[in-house]
């Protein structure tokens, strides 16, 4: 399992004009690969008229699911260098859709290469990217008494507080690196002079 990984930070659209052609890249985060679909027919939904909606995504920390669609555009010539441009700026659970409006002037194999790996490579620098770090899951079980000043003090070190349940106790559930699973413990007995009780669960990622 990858420690991180790169992902465009916001859905959005960036547009670029080559040779009158309109060259409309819509990005998004897509956390499956059924995400990614559904984002792509979308697109498609909003442009019934446009040439061409060719798309590309890679979902998977470790870019283990890969997918690209010419969608009538010559063989390798819109798709794949989508998907190679994804794969250059080592972005991860992310979709692309280029809706190209044709302007009259062709292209050629290589214009077309250039222009459509280009509309991503633009959309993700307008649009920015995010690093994802994973992280171990830990609650964190405390008394009501000691709950405020506790929460206060795991966010002023930095702590990624998840969640914050009241019952009998306050259960709070936080985000560590598991390098700091160790050094977080022997933190938790001090601050609360051997009170809390931490519990260990699963991974997830989170925004660094």
């Amino acid at each position: 399992m990858q420690d991180q990984y790169r992902t465009v930070a916001r859905e959005g659209v960036h547009e670029i004009e080559i040779n009158k052609s309109r060259f409309r890249c819509a990005l998004a985060p897509a956390a499956t690969e059924e995400e990614a679909q559904e984002f792509v027919r979308r697109v498609r939904r909003e442009h019934p008229t446009a040439s061409h909606n060719c798309f590309a995504y890679v979902i998977g920390a470790d870019g283990g699911v890969q997918k690209a669609s010419d969608d009538g555009e010559p063989g390798g010539t819109a798709g794949v260098p989508m998907l190679q441009m994804l794969l250059r700026r080592e972005v991860r659970f992310v979709v692309a859709v280029v809706t190209r409006y044709y302007g009259g002037v062709k292209l050629g194999a290589g214009g077309l290469i250039r222009a459509y790996g280009g509309a991503v490579g633009e959309a993700l620098d307008a649009l920015g990217t995010l690093t994802r770090q994973r992280f171990r899951l830990a609650t964190v079980t405390v008394d009501h008494q000691r709950a405020g000043k506790l929460e206060n003090d795991l966010r002023a070190t930095g702590r990624e507080v998840r969640d914050v349940r009241y019952a009998a106790e306050v259960t709070l559930e936080i985000g560590l690196p598991e390098v700091d699973v160790d050094a977080f413990r022997a933190w938790i007995a001090d601050t609360t002079a051997g009170t809390a009780r931490v519990e260990l669960g699963g991974e997830a990622y989170g925004t660094v």
